[in-house]
């Protein structure tokens, strides 16, 4: 059995999200890092190939993205992917969620996998949606918000979030499955697996390696427009009393409320 896991390089958690009024894209100058909900569905692949239960041959992390993305994954097989895949072509540029999702279809439709695992979504975008077009493209099934995953040889029981409670469902391989950040505890990656995570396996496809028609992918193939961004107007600095007397401090607090016809 093949899984395959998409993983996104995304800013970093302590990076201020903004976006490029120039492109009307997420500026991504900063400290970038692995999607965090990403490191859940490796961690899944790890265990289901660790379990013994069934034969996992090879777990393949693929993403899509500039050249430093290289980095995510790069993190994704230190955490034990055995190999990656790094689809980038200026091309893609500029992509929205449905020529995102075709291009990594065509992609991983190359490798044959009998189930493809990623997060819930992005820590960017926070899109949750690009799951279930990648399974539209490539012809399976897909669950989201999974958060257990039993798999046999030929389907894959899974209990996701609802509404209300709990779903259980079970789908026929091979299937796409977006796990929810409660599934596991992901691993720290060891030392030697960082320092080892250069040496393994890497291939990079552009567009047309992968079989993509370009006139679906990128700004122009997309079907979302962005208008026009601007940050919001910043707001006047408050005013501090200081409490030297308490029944003035009051005062000038009642005062300040009834000005503004708050009392």
């Amino acid at each position: 059995m093949k899984i395959c896991v998409l993983v996104k390089e995304v800013p970093d958690a302590a990076v201020t999200k903004r976006i490029d009024p120039s492109t009307g894209r997420m500026d991504r100058s900063g400290e970038k890092n692995l999607n965090p909900y990403d490191t859940h569905a490796i961690e899944a692949a790890m265990q289901l190939k660790e379990g013994g239960e069934l034969q996992i041959d090879e777990i393949v992390a693929v993403t899509m993205g500039p050249e430093s993305a290289v980095r995510a994954l790069h993190k994704a097989v230190s955490l034990g992917a055995d190999r990656s895949i790094h689809l980038t072509d200026p091309v893609l540029a500029g992509s929205d969620v449905a020529a995102t999702g075709y291009a990594l279809a065509s992609a991983l439709g190359q490798e044959e996998p009998d189930l493809v695992l990623l997060g819930q979504q992005s820590d960017d975008g926070e899109c949750y949606t690009i799951g279930a077009v990648v399974a539209e493209h490539l012809g399976m099934p897909s669950l989201t918000q999974v958060v257990k995953m039993d798999v046999t040889g030929e389907a894959v029981r899974c209990e996701r979030q609802a509404e209300y409670g709990y779903d259980t469902v079970e789908v026929r391989l091979p299937a796409v499955i977006s796990v929810g950040d409660a599934i596991n505890e992901p691993r720290y990656p060891s030392l030697k697996a960082i320092m080892g995570a250069k040496k393994k396996p890497l291939q990079t496809l552009a567009a047309v390696d992968a079989g993509i028609d370009t006139s679906m992918v990128g700004a122009d193939g997309s079907q979302v427009r962005c208008g026009e961004f601007r940050a919001p107007p910043q707001k006047a600095a408050g005013q501090i009393i200081e409490d030297d007397d308490t029944n003035a401090t009051v005062g000038k607090i009642v005062a300040w409320l009834d000005e503004r016809k708050l009392i």
